[in-house]
């Protein structure tokens, strides 16, 4: 297929040859793959400034999205290709091999640098999600920070890098500019940037922006960062989010309540116990959703609000195919009980469905991120139970909401009136809202251009 770039994609190859560290925003759908391979053709064939490419991306956007794209592409059909997979014997090979592009999941980044044994002689590297190396504690991170000034190139992509807030940058730059912008210290990043917030006498558990600092750190990234959103370089259909309330009964509202205050309750014969604030979040979100785990890991049950509401859903449907979106192994069970559902996990179970030979599809919000494409199968996603990640919160919803997707989308969430999951939604759009301001403070501006 011949590739006829977009102006929005043109600015983005342009913007990844001219600063040899740079981070690209791109909401998805942008086809931020094809942009960056672009890129990379550019440099190796005309420029002639790169050589050999390390590509670290998630296992399904390594291994299939990636080839795909080079094979989908006539002007890209020449780069040649090494996927670092399998045993170490097999990885080591695939090292050896020649080729232009090198790629490998992000899980194996540091057994590359630390234990394979082979010198890293790459001259450009590309980390498909970003904000995967998010923390500077990670044997990720500190891998491939000890091969970072190695390489004269390195491009950073992502469409959620902030999904916990703008400490999530720090960690993320760090690799990009070895701390030329951000700095080369966490603690040195949150001095100049934050103050202390929640605190238990000498423990502190978060942080809040000093006056002035949001737009101060978006000042010092914006050089080499820029951002897209869809919604402005795409025809999208129209996206509607419907929240769905259910009520506990008095005698379910007790039970709630009763773990809530005491962190442990007596139901059927077992114990619930929650050790602490963590595991009481866990277990009430649990709970909410009409099921518990005991001390011995089996479920009780403790009412069916929720799956009576999405029965509902699922009538009104009318046909059409529902995604729906779990958190919990005792959601599933309880759904595959009461319904004629599949959980999509292979190939085949995405292909069906994008067939629309599925009406009820399940997904797990963990399987459900980057390259997965069901946008053909349906436009209906309904949350059963909310995840604390606005990264796994969006890239679930962008599953159906994407470039492609010709129908207007509707996702539903099902919450459970004065519990948890009230806490979870809002603190949702808490950190969209803070991830949404810095995209649009480094927001590209294709006109300044033209």
């Amino acid at each position: 297929m011949k590739f006829n770039p977009h102006e929005y994609q043109k600015y983005a190859i342009q913007h990844i040859k001219a600063h040899k560290t740079s981070a690209l925003l791109l909401d998805m759908g942008l086809g931020k793959t094809v942009t960056t391979l672009t890129a990379i053709h550019d440099l190796m064939f005309d420029d002639f400034e790169v050589k050999k490419v390390l590509i670290i991306a998630p296992l399904r956007v390594a291994f299939h999205t990636w080839p795909e794209e080079v094979k989908k592409w006539e002007h890209l059909n020449d780069l040649t290709i090494s996927k670092i997979r399998g045993t170490p014997k097999q990885r080591k090979e695939a090292l050896k091999q020649p080729a232009h592009l090198y790629l490998i999941n992000r899980e194996n980044v540091d057994w590359l640098v630390n234990k394979s044994g082979i010198p890293f002689d790459f001259d450009m590297i590309v980390i498909d999600e970003l904000s995967s190396f998010k923390s500077f504690q990670s044997k990720r991170f500190k891998a491939l920070m000890k091969v970072r000034p190695l390489v004269s190139r390195i491009v950073g992509l992502t469409g959620t890098p902030s999904s916990n807030g703008l400490m999530d940058l720090f960690a993320q730059f760090r690799l990009l500019d070895m701390g030329e912008r951000l700095g080369r210290y966490i603690s040195h990043y949150r001095e100049k940037y934050f103050l202390p917030d929640k605190r238990n006498q000498h423990m502190i558990f978060t942080y809040k922006l000093k006056e002035g600092a949001e737009q101060a750190i978006y000042d010092k990234i914006s050089d080499i960062t820029i951002s897209m959103k869809s919604s402005e370089y795409l025809k999208m259909p129209e996206l509607v989010m419907n929240d769905v309330e259910v009520k506990l009964s008095e005698e379910e509202r007790k039970h709630y309540d009763t773990l809530k205050q005491e962190m442990i309750l007596s139901l059927e014969g077992k114990e619930i116990d929650a050790v602490n604030a963590a595991s009481l979040s866990n277990k009430l979100l649990q709970m909410a959703n009409g099921a518990v785990y005991d001390e011995s890991k089996e479920f009780v049950k403790i009412h069916d609000q929720k799956l009576e509401a999405l029965e509902e859903l699922i009538e009104s449907a009318n046909g059409k195919p529902v995604l729906i979106a779990y958190w919990f192994q005792h959601d599933l069970k309880r759904m595959q009980e009461r319904f004629k559902v599949r959980q999509i996990k292979t190939n085949d179970d995405i292909e069906e469905w994008n067939q629309g030979k599925t009406e009820i599809a399940v997904i797990h919000p963990a399987s459900a991120g980057h390259g997965l494409n069901l946008q053909a199968g349906g436009s209906t996603l309904i949350w059963f139970g909310l995840t604390w990640s606005l990264e796994l919160y969006q890239q679930t919803n962008a599953r159906l909401y994407r470039q492609g997707q010709n129908e207007t989308v509707v996702i539903h969430h099902i919450v459970a009136k004065d519990t948890m999951d009230e806490d979870v939604l809002k603190a949702l759009k808490v950190k969209e809202k803070t991830q949404d301001c810095l995209i649009e403070a480094v927001k590209a501006r294709l006109e300044e251009v033209r």
